[in-house]
């Protein structure tokens, strides 16, 4: 498969450049970039010096409508300027962005602050979180990745959800992601001398990605979900780590929390990229990083009517370029983990 990346200077676009030089099918044919236009992939990055021969292309001169996927890592209101002439030649699109990802044209422009280009295209949009999705990749054309947080936080909450063992209206994500998930770019906010050695919610009166999330557990519980969810910034690299909160209801407050716990192992025991721990596991991010996987444990504190779900993956892999992956080799028919196999790094 020919392969093309939008926007490659970023965290993303370099972690598809790391993945995807381990995939046996396919072919990173271009990689655009205005900025570095001429530039060797490896002069930027190093570490892909011997990897990828590759130079960064500018867009406009770039032949994206020659390859089979092209992955969109550009910033949002990038994807869809792109997106209607590669469909027309017959490109499939994964876009990594938030351009397709929310199906309420008017909440998208709201939290996103910009105009959609081509509303048209949103409903053709296979919203791409694998677990849920996998059956309608086969024949996507275009596919909204989701975000990191909404990632984590989906398939924590999803079993809950799908077997109505909680109020729906009940739900809390307290998450907290690597500095990694703001970008690389110059802002002081995220400068190693303003985050080591401190920790701090942000946008907690409201976050772009909450429509996304209450948009996805909607889809799965069949009914209006009410979440409180609170992003927090850790002075590490990659990661994040989601606890999650829900109220048992009436029917599921007898259970156990072993029964419980079977609810998860139920849903995710054919998944090659979910981990469910023994209850009263703590995961942490450390155990991910690097990989596309998502590991996630139980609790219920004191045996009462609150269950905790321990959430963690890998923001830039799972949370972003992994996930892309497992969708292209799904779209491709490859084996889903093709690519995507490598063992988390410790420490």
């Amino acid at each position: 498969m020919k392969v093309g990346i939008i926007g490659g200077t970023g965290y993303t676009g370099v972690e598809l450049l790391r993945l995807l030089a381990r995939h046996p099918g396919v072919s990173v044919q271009t990689i655009t970039s205005r900025e570095q236009a001429g530039r060797p992939v490896g002069e930027l990055f190093p570490s892909l010096e011997d990897v990828h021969q590759l130079v960064f292309t500018d867009p406009a001169e770039a032949n994206l409508s020659g390859c089979d996927f092209v992955f969109s890592a550009a910033p949002n209101g990038v994807a869809m300027r792109h997106a209607p002439r590669l469909l027309d030649a017959g490109v499939r699109l994964i876009d990594l962005s938030a351009d397709f990802r929310i199906r309420d044209i008017d909440t998208w422009e709201r939290w996103y602050g910009m105009s959609h280009d081509c509303p048209e295209l949103v409903d053709q949009a296979v919203y791409g979180l694998t677990e849920v999705c996998r059956s309608r990749l086969g024949s996507a054309r275009l596919v909204a990745n989701p975000g990191c947080y909404p990632t984590c936080i989906q398939l924590g909450f999803l079993p809950l959800l799908e077997c109505g063992l909680v109020e729906p209206d009940s739900l809390i994500a307290d998450a907290k992601s690597g500095v990694s998930g703001a970008g690389r770019k110059a802002d002081l906010g995220t400068a190693f001398s303003e985050i080591s050695d401190s920790f701090r919610a942000y946008a907690a009166s409201g976050h772009r990605h909450l429509p996304e999330i209450m948009q996805g557990l909607g889809d799965v519980s069949n009914q209006p979900v009410d979440l409180v969810f609170t992003p927090h910034l850790l002075p590490i690299v990659r990661g994040i780590h989601a606890t999650l909160y829900a109220r048992l209801n009436a029917h599921a407050q007898a259970m156990s929390v072993e029964t419980l716990h079977g609810a998860y192992t139920d849903r995710y025991d054919q998944e090659p990229f979910v981990r469910v721990l023994v209850p009263g596991a703590h995961p942490d991010t450390r155990s991910v990083r690097g990989s596309n996987c998502c590991r996630m444990a139980l609790h219920r504190p004191q045996g009462g009517r609150i269950i905790t779900i321990l959430c963690v993956e890998d923001n830039l892999v799972k949370g972003a370029a992994g996930q892309a992956i497992q969708n292209m080799n799904v779209m491709a028919g490859f084996r889903e983990t093709e690519g995507l196999e490598g063992i988390a790094l410790v420490p």
